[in-house]
């Protein structure tokens, strides 16, 4: 991997927590592809979601920053797998709900774009 594009995949994927935790649906479309989609695993089943409905369902929804929501999203493993594939891991949290994100990025017209989004949630309460 080089380190430009391990700085632009953290730049990215630095974007895409922003935009999560300050509501900004407009800059989470800018990290992921047009074409992305949302899958996860819910009651046995997969679920999936395309990219338009969840930004639709991010700008209805009061952010974690304006609700005053502690803060904790860190990448836990980045591995590129080619000059133009890369796997992120990320964990996040909108309090109660604390997401373990699997991001799919590809390289696309010289940028790292989310191409698919897989994700776990867990509910934890507080202590």
């Amino acid at each position: 991997m080089s380190a430009d594009d391990r700085k632009d995949i953290e730049r990215t994927v630095q974007a895409y927590f922003d935009g999560l935790y300050e509501g900004d649906a407009d800059r989470l479309a800018e990290v992921f592809h047009e074409t992305a989609s949302l899958t996860w695993a819910q009651d046995g089943r997969l679920e999936s979601m395309p990219l338009a409905k969840w930004l639709e369902s991010v700008r209805a929804r009061p952010s974690a920053k304006s609700r005053g929501l502690e803060r904790d999203d860190a990448i836990l493993v980045l591995d590129q797998s080619g000059p133009a594939s890369a796997f992120v891991k990320v964990k996040c949290q909108i309090p109660p709900l604390h997401f373990t994100d699997y991001l799919n990025l590809l390289k696309v017209g010289g940028r790292w774009v989310v191409a698919q989004k897989v994700f776990a949630t867990e509910v934890r309460k507080s202590p």
